[in-house]
């Protein structure tokens, strides 16, 4: 069978599965069955599916994964982060669309300490739109910052994503979280400054009301309190991959004890928000790991097809220049993004691009964090972005659903602002990594 034959037949059926609604890990699991027995032997291929399937999940590469999950899941089952919500609410002067930017400012501290982009979302969407809604904000402007801002948890550490797609590509685990830090940091200003003009042009989506106003002590205290020692944790974290005294998984198991920890401290963990925690962290996790299981084995079979070989080198002798295939990669990223979920995009994206990255002499941190940003919009891009679904959940049913596709869209076109900005100065993605830890 001809490669580009081989191509047709395997992304043919697996468009099938997943447009049908076979969910992604057993779309991956049936198309590597098909291809055992036909590229890798029969009887002995499907026995390399077992062993493949048993590889990837020992995987101690992936160890972080469950221990990112685990800090969001505790800090959000034990009302920690509803405490520090509480804070920003307090200390968070009088602006233009205050909840609005106050919805920012709380989800990227949530994004320092938790790997969970659904989870902070949702408890978002849970706390602040009801407020929001309650007090005359714009539908849009209640939703599209708390769905916009569970995107940027793909981007800063931890995040559980970013350890998948190091590990799969093989990107420097380390540096690829601490080079999605500075372009996150830069998408949350991006996001309080649109807030903050759209309110003062349209001063009725954000309606001022009047509220009792803390000062001294009694504004700051709250947040010395119940964020700082969050703040510190993501701290902890990222000094301890940086300095060399730990590794990721390392790191992530500090994280998460010392997440515990706070939680023992501030006397907030109970059995049952534990129980809670790991259950959430069970679930979320073991989805996460159920696809990887077909991740090395329909990498194999795409290579015994010659399916990637074959793509690959007709790409390379086309001609074309390399910034147009990277256009090209980044547009077919933002396609997959509208349909399929970010795990389903690196299994079927990676095995075609990755080569293509070092066949160019690309930066592998850079070109991870333009891929990061990508499946950053794929979680909020209609019709089945994540997030979207998310917010539908905790959204009022008296809201259409294209209005939650429409209050996305403004911060989805920021995500592409980001992109560019990346593109012309890699340093975004490379300086921070190169002063940490010299890569």
């Amino acid at each position: 069978m001809i490669w580009w034959q081989s191509l047709l037949l395997l992304f043919s059926l697996l468009t099938a599965l997943l447009l049908v609604g076979v969910p992604a890990g057993f779309a991956f699991l049936a198309i590597n069955l098909v291809g055992a027995l036909i590229w890798l032997g029969g009887e002995p291929g499907l026995l390399q599916v077992v062993r493949n399937g048993v590889a990837s999940v020992t995987n101690f590469a992936l160890t972080p994964i469950p221990f990112f999950v685990l800090m969001g899941e505790v800090l959000f089952h034990t009302g920690i982060a509803m405490k520090a919500i509480d804070a920003f609410d307090r200390a968070i002067p009088r602006v233009p669309g205050r909840l609005a930017v106050v919805a920012v400012v709380a989800g990227t501290v949530f994004s320092a300490i938790s790997g969970s982009t659904i989870a902070t979302t949702a408890l978002l969407g849970s706390l602040l739109l009801p407020q929001m809604l309650r007090r005359g904000y714009h539908p849009r402007m209640a939703m599209g910052p708390i769905m916009a801002i569970g995107g940027v948890d793909m981007l800063i550490p931890p995040s559980a994503l970013t350890v998948l797609l190091g590990s799969l590509a093989g990107i420097s685990i380390s540096g690829l979280l601490i080079a999605g830090v500075v372009p996150g940091f830069v998408m949350a200003v991006m996001f309080i400054g649109y807030i903050v003009i759209k309110t003062l042009r349209n001063p009725d989506w954000a309606p001022a009301f009047a509220r009792e106003e803390s000062s001294g002590w009694q504004r700051w205290q709250p947040l010395i309190v119940h964020v700082t020692p969050l703040v510190l944790i993501f701290v902890l974290v990222i000094v301890a991959m940086t300095a060399g005294w730990a590794t990721p998984t390392e790191s992530a198991a500090i994280g998460a004890l010392a997440t515990v920890a706070v939680c023992v401290l501030y006397r907030s963990l109970s059995w049952q928000a534990l129980k809670a925690a790991l259950t959430g962290t069970a679930a979320i996790s073991g989805v996460i790991l159920f696809i990887i299981v077909g991740a090395t084995t329909f990498s194999q079979i795409l290579a015994f097809s010659g399916a990637t070989n074959g793509l690959v080198a007709l790409i390379q002798d086309s001609g074309m220049p390399g910034w147009a295939i990277l256009a090209g990669m980044i547009l077919m990223l933002l396609f997959l993004g509208c349909f399929v979920d970010q795990v389903s995009m690196m299994l079927i994206t990676l095995p075609f691009f990755m080569p293509l990255v070092q066949h160019f002499g690309w930066d592998p941190l850079w070109y991870g964090v333009v891929y990061l940003i990508c499946m950053q919009l794929g979680l909020l891009t209609p019709p089945f972005g994540m997030l979207l679904f998310t917010m539908r959940s905790v959204a009022p049913t008296s809201i259409p659903t294209k209005e939650i596709f429409a209050a996305v869209m403004p911060y989805v076109l920021m995500g592409v602002l980001m992109i560019a900005m990346v593109l012309a100065m890699p340093s975004l993605a490379t300086w921070l990594p190169s002063v940490l830890i010299g890569r």
